[in-house]
């Protein structure tokens, strides 16, 4: 499978993350406070919770529910509960277009 459009650059609101699904696979998509775009799985691995519902602070990204921060450039939990990763999508930027290829993760 190749890249697809996940939304437009201009949908993305600095460091408020947007919930995407690309081939049924659930994506947090974040622009951070340095412009940077990030793709991550959107399921808490501590919880069946959506990320995008969390907060942005700096290069991670906050899980409401229980305070798992992932973060953005490798997936992995910065402090606990939560102890798995969740995947890391490379971002592609054509245009005005993000675009993600949800079968292929970012090797950190």
């Amino acid at each position: 499978m190749s890249a697809q459009r996940a939304c437009g650059v201009a949908e993305l609101e600095q460091d408020t993350p947007l919930r995407v699904e690309l081939d049924g696979v659930p994506m947090a998509i974040v622009k951070d406070s340095d412009g940077e775009i990030h793709a991550i799985g959107d399921t808490c691995t501590h919880g069946d919770i959506s990320l995008s519902e969390g907060f942005v602070e700096g290069k991670m990204l906050e899980c409401w529910a229980h305070g798992s921060a992932f973060s953005l450039c490798t997936g992995k939990p910065l402090n606990l509960p939560a102890y798995e990763p969740v995947p890391v999508y490379a971002v592609e930027i054509d245009g005005d277009d993000v675009l993600i290829d949800p079968t292929v993760t970012k090797e950190v």
